[in-house]
């Protein structure tokens, strides 16, 4: 029998990826395309959606081609995405009405404190939707494209614009416009979607003025969605799931209170709560961690904006490296304790704090600062934040973390995995495969074609690397206090 593959389609927030995996969870190839950041105004984020999907096109053909196969040797097709990023587009023509809004946009901020105004409204959202009131989410980008191109609403209320978040978009293109659909765990990033009842809420589509016929139908993370159709072969879309529920299903976390951490573009936390939600008294949220033959599993999430941003600032903005794995090195050159503190709020602050007035600050100067300081400061608020979300996670499960599985383009940075461990007092377990995100897509994909299941999946897994905690606790204390103390300064900035 011949090889057979799985195609994983990794949208991200600044990328475009197709990974290959064999049929054994293995990658056999990665092709990668840069997508343009566009920033129209002050705290506002878009891309062309017209070049996600085109992008992401040309990485599927770019992957197949280095490795010298062809589609008939696509066995499936799994998509995972960055989630809450919306797009609204006309279902006739398939063109887009407005750039997609990226899930880092803040322009709807003003309008969801007015939401919050309303307790009832605030307590309802978090009892139904497992999510807080925020620019964050697609529901009030929805409404803002709605309420601000010329004659969408309009377009909407006759039944001509269909909403998706970006797996949507790329599945309605993949289809050729035959399938609009989701999969439970983006559904449950829109603000939109009942987890307890898992359906649509209509009383929130009525309170922000949304038809309901824009809205994709919600299935199973591992449901065939529809065909991709190429040179008369069709492949079977069989895996959706939004980028961290795949990176939890990826790192095998199937077992209730099981951890992971992504250092991506932001950096994410989850942890499996079972078949029942569990409501965060700390800040975090609550989501669905994916659809499995019919079946719910639930977690509790922490977010942080910006993670692996932060070191993307450092390149491009303040151009103090050339590459991001050179952070590293320059983290390395500070022999001494430095003082300064990046607190990376550059759209704000998500758990445990929810501040959208939150902004990007720098403590700690003095005369003798340099470049090396900056870069270790940067690096070590990744850990900081991460720990922020871990210690809510435990207050809210009860639960203590006897070790944090990571992955995401930044684990692969020693000198912040080795802090991670310090500032946690923990384990941090590095796996072999750090693509976590597409492997999880991979794995719901070929579940759904029936080439896998669970059990495989855990005797897959291997731990690459992992890292002690070394540091002193008086000292961990004081770091972290002083961490704290930094966020504080940072908070409710923007007027």
């Amino acid at each position: 029998m011949a090889k057979k593959y799985i195609l994983a389609l990794d949208q991200g927030t600044t990328s475009s990826r197709t990974v290959l995996f064999d049929d054994k969870g293995k990658i056999c190839g990665i092709a990668q395309r840069e997508t343009e950041q566009i920033y129209p105004e002050h705290g506002w984020v878009e891309q062309n959606a017209v070049e996600i999907y085109q992008s992401q096109l040309e990485t599927m053909h770019k992957v197949i081609r280095e490795n010298d196969i062809g589609f008939e040797d696509i066995l499936s097709i799994g998509i995972t995405n960055q989630r809450e990023t919306t797009v609204v587009w006309n279902k006739k023509t398939g063109e887009p009405v407005y750039n997609a809004i990226v899930w880092q946009d803040v322009r709807t901020s003003k309008y969801c404190k007015e939401l919050k105004k309303d307790a009832t409204l605030k307590t309802y959202i978090q009892e139904n939707t497992g999510l807080v009131i925020d620019s964050y989410f697609s529901a009030t980008k929805v409404k803002w494209i709605l309420d601000n191109v010329p004659k969408a609403r309009k377009m909407a209320e006759k039944n001509e614009l269909l909403f998706g978040t970006v797996d949507t978009w790329l599945l309605w293109n993949l289809t050729k416009g035959n399938v609009h659909a989701t999969d439970y765990s983006n559904a449950s990033r829109t603000m939109l979607y009942n987890i307890v009842k898992l359906d649509w809420d209509q009383h929130l589509l009525n309170k922000l003025e949304i038809p309901a016929s824009m809205l994709p139908q919600v299935k199973s993370s591992n449901f065939h969605y529809g065909n991709f159709e190429f040179d008369n072969y069709k492949i079977p879309v069989t895996g959706i799931a939004g980028d961290q529920q795949a990176a939890l299903f990826g790192q095998a976390c199937f077992e209730k209170g099981e951890i992971k951490n992504t250092y991506g573009t932001g950096c994410f936390l989850l942890m499996n709560t079972g078949s029942k939600p569990k409501f965060s008294e700390h800040g975090l949220l609550t989501t669905i961690a994916w659809g499995l033959d019919g079946k719910i599993d639930y977690a509790l999430e922490g977010s942080v904006f910006i993670a692996g941003a932060a070191i993307q600032w450092l390149r491009d903005g303040l151009q103090l490296i050339d590459n991001a794995k050179d952070s590293e090195y320059f983290a390395k050159q500070v022999k001494e304790d430095s003082s300064v503190y990046v607190v990376p709020a550059f759209a704000g602050l998500g758990a445990p704090y929810w501040d959208m007035d939150a902004r990007g600050s720098i403590f700690g100067l003095t005369r003798d600062t340099g470049k090396n300081h900056l870069i270790k400061a940067t690096l070590e608020s990744l850990a900081y934040r991460s720990k922020d979300l871990i210690v809510s996670m435990e207050e809210d499960s009860g639960v203590r973390l006897t070790a944090l599985k990571v992955d995401g383009g930044a684990c692969a940075n020693n000198y912040l995995m080795q802090f991670q461990a310090d500032i946690l007092d923990t384990p941090v377990e590095r796996a072999e495969i750090i693509e976590s995100t597409a492997l999880g897509a991979a794995y719901l994909s070929g579940i759904g074609v029936g080439l896998w299941k669970k059990e495989d999946i855990l005797k897959n897994r291997k731990i690459e690397k992992e890292f002690q905690p070394k540091m002193d606790e008086s000292k961990r204390k004081k770091l972290y206090a002083t961490w704290k103390k930094a966020v504080s300064r940072s908070m409710d900035w923007e007027d």
